[in-house]
């Protein structure tokens, strides 16, 4: 009996745009959270909120397919359990743990992104932080256990999204613990009265 190569090429495959799409989604989430401008103009808020939430969605879709074709995957035999339960996995049980939190605070994120209007501001913010370690987690799950990430390309680009994600942190933090900058106010002394 031969083994069937789809359910591996799908696994690598979704893995990895799944990794993208959550890297795409913190970093747009970053530079929407600091409002940050191209070229001295502000996009619409609604248009960058939505394509936030969309590169979360499509990250979570990722994840599953990436999650169900592990599963399919005769050559290594990993079960539900072995996805599903951190150190459970009998092949690099470190490394598939990262991609199980990960997989976990995915769906904490997700979900209560999804019931932001039902919840607490500060429950959902404080949840959201989850961001972070879900990045980190995905990343070294990536990096661990990924057949595909151990070459300087995705290493090259692993180390540039760290870097963009730990400058806008900064920079997220610096906005709000810096006192607001007061607007100009017109005076009306000044202004001109029409002739």
């Amino acid at each position: 009996m031969t083994r069937s190569l789809l359910p591996w090429y799908v696994a690598r495959s979704a893995g990895l745009v799944a990794w993208a799409l959550l890297t795409a989604s913190v970093i747009w989430g970053l530079l929407f959270s600091t409002r940050a401008s191209a070229a001295g103009r502000r996009p619409k808020l609604a248009w960058t909120l939505d394509l936030h939430r969309y590169l979360g969605g499509l990250a979570t879709i990722f994840t599953g397919v990436h999650i169900a074709a592990i599963v399919a995957d005769s050559y290594l035999h990993f079960g539900w359990l072995s996805v599903l339960v951190p150190f459970a996995s009998t092949w690099r049980p470190a490394a598939i743990a990262w991609g199980v939190v990960g997989l976990y605070l995915l769906l904490a994120v997700e979900l209560t992104s999804l019931a932001k209007t039902h919840l607490p501001k500060k429950t959902w913010r404080a949840v959201h932080f989850a961001s972070f370690p879900l990045f980190l987690s995905a990343t070294a799950h990536a990096l661990t256990a990924g057949t595909d990430t151990a070459t300087w390309l995705f290493e090259g680009v692993a180390v540039v999204a760290i870097v963009a994600i730990a400058g806008l942190t900064g920079l997220r933090i610096e906005q709000a613990t810096s006192p607001p900058v007061p607007r100009p106010t017109r005076d009306p002394a000044r202004a001109r009265v029409p002739a």
